[in-house]
């Protein structure tokens, strides 16, 4: 065993420096050689792995969700603080040299391109050492080293997601290591690479199906191996990886989300929380026989407070930040209780100021809020919604022009609303303004792969029962009807992304969606919100356009390497992605 090892791309001088390959561990005081001849230092080295796990969250800025640069949102801070992510974003300022994303303070790996890179970098150390490590139990060295390649796994699929196919590394460089012989494989090489170390993990009898024990709470398990697997094949089915529509693509993406589903669900062991709403609240009971069964893998705080009521309403003492506030975009895609049909068909006009009124629904505009999906009450305070627990009464929103939590216009501020409505989800109702949660970023729960495998069976069998099953098992969940029968294949599709939509609304599946399904031009150009007039007991509503954004174009679908390693790299300079 090599005592010494190197960070692999980390940054471009990281590579330069390499003639000072490090022979001590991050703590500055063992070599590689004792720690793996100790068995808590080798487990340490483990938890070392972890730590290149994101906050995701609102840790990407100041209280700042990734949800903010979707359609779903917009942020309060545009218009107020330059440096917030969302300002620069949507002036389309993203290069090379600069990824708005990671602007500003604060927030654990923010920096995801050697965040991840580090990940791979540690999870390659820990699998050359681990077979001849001190371990005193063979099932642990085998359960360390199937969560060790179920790490590599995640760390390489969130990387490819962001900036596509990067060369596969499966080992620690040596310190002769030639940098500039590194390629770039096809994205399905990448996802072949993903889906071996999920394969591997998943056939591992010492990696438990979930975690039983608080100890080993934050450690992943069989259920992430499912998770990453059905996600990461789902990403290759869709249409930014496969333009010629291969069926096989979506066949191998149904059967493994189907695997999955079977295997988590069997005996009970997962299974949908029975309440939506509540299930944002609190974190997962780590036992034998969990009240949450639905929870696959949710975000340890890595130092950083949990959820709290910071981004809420303007009229809680000392409130001054809004955060990010729900888009009309996303307020029209709730369906209908009543009759499970879509409100909102679309547009007649490119500013969305001219809904589609599905006249079969039920939806009455001069009623906007009334009869939605349960859902949209879970996750958006709108202009009549009540608000719990506010100096020990029920606060009513009121967003029209006058009221207590008013639409900004002019000139906007971070303390009101820029849409007209405010971000419910996450934020537990019942708890005074700053009062910590106990919830936790739900990274990977059983929904999502319900939501994959009625994707994936769509698009390689057309909308069979089993579609139907898995997008009815979320509604009925929710509360909704089921979907109405005899859909089309493309009726289906709609509805499904639709579906993935309000289900997993701010969970930051929606930045990718729409680029792995190619539909960023359509969706990103604009947000628009609703202002609302009193008139006596009676409200008026009016659609506006409130913010215009510059990042929708085809480059946008897939981030840029960072010139440092293009620099440095011969093919990344040749196939840097396109656009940039």
């Amino acid at each position: 065993m090599k005592n010494k090892f190197l960070y692999i791309l980390v940054s471009a001088a990281l590579i330069l420096g390499c003639d000072k390959a490090l022979d001590i561990t991050p703590d500055g005081r063992l070599t590689l050689d004792d720690v793996f001849q100790d068995e808590n230092h080798t487990e340490a080295y483990l938890n070392t792995v972890y730590s290149s796990i994101p906050s995701y969250s609102y840790y990407y800025h100041f209280f700042t969700f990734l949800a903010g640069v979707t359609d779903e949102c917009q942020d309060a801070d545009v218009g107020n603080t330059p440096g917030n992510i969302a300002n620069i974003w949507i002036t389309g300022s993203m290069t090379p040299s600069f990824n708005p994303l990671e602007n500003g303070p604060a927030g654990h790996g923010k920096n995801h391109y050697n965040t991840f890179w580090t990940g791979i970098r540690n999870a390659n150390v820990f699998l050359a050492n681990i077979e001849t490590a001190n371990i005193s139990a063979e099932k642990d060295r085998e359960r360390y080293k199937a969560e060790a390649q179920l790490l590599r796994a995640f760390y390489y699929l969130e990387l490819i997601k962001q900036y596509g196919p990067m060369p596969i590394v499966d080992e620690p460089f040596s310190p002769a290591f030639d940098y500039t012989s590194l390629t770039r494989p096809t994205f399905q090489e990448c996802i072949d690479f993903i889906v071996n170390d999920c394969d591997e993990a998943i056939a591992n009898p010492n990696l438990p199906i979930r975690i039983t024990l608080e100890p080993e709470r934050g450690r992943f398990s069989k259920a992430v191996a499912h998770a990453v697997k059905s996600q990461a094949l789902l990403y290759n089915a869709s249409p930014l990886w496969n333009p010629e529509n291969n069926t096989a693509k979506w066949q191998a993406a149904a059967t493994a989300s189907k695997e999955a589903l079977d295997a988590l669900t069997q005996g009970g062991e997962y299974q949908l929380f029975p309440d939506y709403e509540e299930y944002f609240f609190s974190r997962s009971d780590v036992n034998p026989s969990p009240r949450d069964r639905e929870t696959i893998f949710e975000r340890m705080t890595n130092g950083h407070p949990s959820f709290r009521n910071t981004n809420a309403l303007p009229s809680m003492p000392g409130q001054f930040k809004v955060g990010v506030t729900p888009t009309q975009e996303l307020v029209d895609s709730y369906d209908m209780v009543a009759t499970g049909e879509p409100a909102i068909l679309g547009y007649n006009d490119e500013d969305h100021l001219e809904p589609i009124i599905n006249t079969e629904s039920g939806y009455d505009p001069d009623n906007p809020y009334e009869g939605r999906d349960p859902r949209f009450y879970a996750t958006v305070w709108y202009n009549g919604a009540l608000y719990d627990n506010i100096a020990g009464r029920i606060h009513v929103v009121e967003t029209f022009a006058g009221g207590a939590d008013a639409l900004k216009k002019t000139p906007p501020n971070k303390k009101n609303t820029h849409t007209g409505y405010y971000l419910r989800k996450f934020h537990d109702p019942k708890l005074q303004n700053r009062q910590k949660a106990q919830s936790r970023w739900k990274k990977y729960h059983l929904a999502e792969i319900y939501l994959n495998y009625a994707e994936a069976e769509n698009e390689a069998n057309g909308p069979t029962t089993e579609a139907y099953n898995a997008i009815n098992a979320i509604r009925q969940r929710a509360g909704m009807p089921n979907l109405r029968t005899g859909l089309s294949q493309d009726e289906f599709r709609q509805r499904i992304r639709n579906e993935r939509r309000v289900e997993l609304v701010i969970e930051e599946h929606r930045f990718w969606d729409v680029r792995r399904w190619k539909i960023l031009d359509q969706t990103d150009k604009l947000v628009t919100g609703m202002e609302v007039i009193k008139n006596g007991n009676d409200f008026d509503y009016k659609r506006f356009v409130t913010e215009r954004r510059n990042a929708w174009q085809d480059k946008f679908l897939i981030f840029p390497i960072p010139i440092k390693d293009t620099s440095i790299i011969p093919d990344f300079n040749l196939n840097q992605n396109p656009g940039w």
